[in-house]
């Protein structure tokens, strides 16, 4: 008998304690000369079961991996995050995502929202591509409290039971959505930058920077519901939204116990780090040999009416916050214009620009991968035409960057 995702047969175990030296969580002890499960700190990566010699370890039957309770899972859902009475630009981009997953499912596409006084949010979520709109309005909701907003999403769930279930990886939905995971006994792939349908075994494709960035993992949730992932923001375009769309709205009663914490005070971040809302991006790499150098990108980009961006290289250098990173493991832009300065163009970051309208880049290295996807290219030296072009541009001589 087990309460986890794994079960030891006493009567077949031979105490050779191979499964607790295997597990890296610690949820196998040592019972006299039996094997036992802590289920509260198993975390079902099934290592054990690879380890025991005479198949004492086995996955748990239960009722989330049975075929036929799987299939009573149906739906794609997408978490509308609201701020302020605004609606998250991620949530657009879900829902145009959303809308694909669910065509190929062939199931209905759902927004849920939380808060309170929200029933305006309705009709732009319809027009966007929802077929249904989930109003959970609650006075405990109106500001986001993580405990809250777990427990009302896990009833939700629980309720209608959705296959699939996605959130925008922003400050709140990565807060909260790992604990709704928790809550529901299933997975969650983080800071997704693709998804896609495996029509063989019609699972959810989640597919995410690992290793650092360095190779691309795609994960898969195959015994447990819903399956869920959060999306990083300006990863999908936006459909054009149809006014003329018709949508059920369900609103949902809970029964919700008081916030255990409360908001005091909030405080808006710098505007001018939000490199991802911005139309002209001006990014320098290692090229630019030093920090200091940095200081040319910030008159341009002013010049310009743009925002300061940066590669990963800037970041490891320590130059600069990471918030102004470009790429897959930063920030995914869309500006109409992209200046790239002294960027190599490894995949990682042209990644981050594919929705780019214009490349621009100058690199001294005429082979640089940004090339290939560089709408215009400078093959030359930017501590040279980085200075002219401000000069042309301000009326005042540059200093020419030199030599870091």
């Amino acid at each position: 008998m087990s309460n986890g995702p794994i079960s030891i047969a006493s009567e077949k175990c031979r105490g050779c304690k191979k499964c607790v030296g295997t597990c890296p969580f610690g949820a196998i002890r040592m019972n006299g000369k039996c094997a036992v499960l802590r289920p509260d700190q198993c975390r079902g990566c099934m290592d054990c079961l690879q380890s025991c010699p005479i198949g004492a370890v086995t996955a748990a039957v239960d009722d989330v991996t049975d075929h036929q309770t799987l299939g009573a899972h149906r739906g794609v859902w997408v978490f509308a995050e609201q701020y302020q009475g605004k609606m998250r630009e991620v949530v657009y981009e879900l829902l145009a995502a959303g809308r694909s997953l669910a065509k190929e499912r062939a199931c209905d596409l759902a927004a849920v929202v939380l808060g309170h006084n929200i029933a305006h949010f309705a009709p732009p979520l319809i027009a966007a591509g929802a077929d249904t709109v989930l109003l959970a309005d609650h006075p405990e909701l109106a500001r986001y409290e993580a405990e809250t907003y777990t427990d009302a999403l896990h009833q939700l769930i629980v309720r209608h039971k959705p296959e699939i279930l996605l959130a925008g990886a922003t400050a709140v939905g990565r807060a909260f959505f790992g604990k709704v995971a928790v809550r529901a006994y299933t997975g969650l792939t983080a800071d997704c930058t693709a998804l896609s349908i495996d029509l063989s075994a019609c699972l959810l494709n989640q597919t995410r920077p690992a290793l650092g960035g360095n190779i691309m993992a795609t994960i898969m949730t195959p015994h447990r519901r819903p399956q869920m992932a959060t999306v990083r923001p300006h990863v999908f375009n936006m459909n054009v939204p149809d006014p003329a769309r018709v949508g059920q709205i369900l609103l949902e009663a809970l029964e919700l116990a008081p916030a255990s914490s409360r908001v005091i005070r909030s405080v808006a971040s710098d505007p001018s780090v939000n490199i991802a809302d911005s139309d002209i991006v001006v990014a320098g790499g290692r090229g630019l040999k030093k920090a200091e150098n940095l200081a040319l990108l910030h008159r341009l980009a002013e010049h310009l009416g743009g925002v300061v961006g940066v590669s990963r290289a800037c970041v490891d250098c320590g130059w600069i916050s990471a918030a102004r990173q470009v790429g897959q493991t930063g920030k995914i832009v869309r500006p109409k214009i992209y200046l790239a300065f002294g960027i190599s163009g490894a995949i990682q970051h042209l990644e981050g620009i594919r929705g780019a309208e214009t490349v621009i880049a100058v690199n001294s290295d005429p082979y640089a991968p940004i090339f290939d996807v560089a709408d215009l290219g400078i093959v030359g030296d930017l501590c040279v035409i980085l200075p002219a072009l401000l000069e042309v541009l301000g009326g005042q001589s540059a200093p020419d960057c030199g030599q870091p």
